[in-house]
């Protein structure tokens, strides 16, 4: 939950961000189409098939600092998408220069104790984390504290290999209040995340894949286009599985073995309820491209 000013401190003058349009969309301007106008962020299908759903954020001025505004943004391109058929997949990305920079502190600077806990403050923040279908974030530059947890909620992150990973809120005298603390600690284990917490080190990208929080780095250029690429992967299979097996992962990351054991053998069990299963089962065995219909 770092902030725009945070941003710019841990940012030398000389990176501007420039008007034009997001980097990304060089790599992929052949396969995008813009669907729907927002403020803070732009959504795109993409991909051959166009079944992936691209959404960038967009406060250049701010280094993408999350505002409420771009949240609530955020949250409704995400449930827009989690509930159209033609999408597979969802790829969330930043600029070039940040992902995000944190969350916007002057909009929080003069909260109250009390307001926090009456509005329940960033209760609303999570909606990409309750996503049924897969979420990529692509991260490249920054990804600090409320930047690093939005990267967090996503269900895979890839990084650009000059990102970097932070949760300074401890300069601030506060504390990550959107995941930071459970979410990084739950990935990285204790002793790395007390540091990151503790501190407020940023940690390369490179760092961040030995430490299990980023599954791939790759050169700055290619992150968005493998990205999507990964997501077609994704999207080329059934919906309806794909949401069993990511809610089966989500519950050995919540949960004692013995109960995600439990959980992956009822979701195992329930496959054999689909259309799907039967289908790709029966493609594997007739040797020939199985044709899910999400059933």
């Amino acid at each position: 939950m770092v902030t725009t000013r945070i941003g710019h401190i841990l940012l030398n003058k000389s990176l501007q961000i420039d008007r034009k349009l997001p980097y990304c969309a060089s790599n992929v301007k052949h396969y995008c189409c813009q669907v729907q106008n927002y403020e803070f962020i732009k959504v795109e299908y993409t991909g051959e098939n166009k079944n992936v759903a691209l959404v960038t954020l967009n406060r250049p001025k701010a280094l993408n600092a999350l505002c409420d505004k771009l949240m609530i943004e955020l949250n409704d391109a995400i449930s827009k998408f989690d509930r159209n058929d033609s999408i597979g997949a969802i790829v969330v990305t930043g600029s070039e220069k940040a992902f995000a920079a944190g969350a916007d502190i002057k909009e929080m600077q003069n909260n109250t104790y009390a307001q926090n806990v009456r509005g329940n403050f960033l209760a609303d923040w999570d909606g990409v984390s309750r996503a049924s279908k897969p979420v990529i974030a692509a991260v490249n530059g920054y990804a600090l504290g409320g930047g690093c947890e939005l990267a967090m909620m996503c269900d895979i992150i890839y990084a650009g290999d000059k990102a970097k990973f932070g949760q300074p809120e401890i300069a601030l005298g506060t504390i990550p209040g959107a995941g930071g603390t459970q979410r990084l600690t739950r990935v990285v284990g204790k002793s790395k995340a007390m540091e990151m917490v503790l501190t407020g080190n940023q940690i390369t990208a490179e760092e961040a894949e030995k430490s299990g929080l980023v599954s791939k780095v790759f050169p700055a250029d290619r992150l968005i286009a493998e990205a999507i690429k990964s997501a077609e992967k994704i999207a080329s299979h059934s919906q309806l599985i794909v949401a069993m097996a990511k809610e089966s992962v989500n519950t050995a990351y919540e949960t004692t073995l013995k109960e995600g054991l439990h959980f992956e053998k009822k979701m195992f069990h329930g496959t054999f309820a689909t259309d799907d299963r039967k289908e790709g089962m029966t493609a594997f065995v007739e040797k020939r491209p199985p044709k899910f219909n999400n059933h």
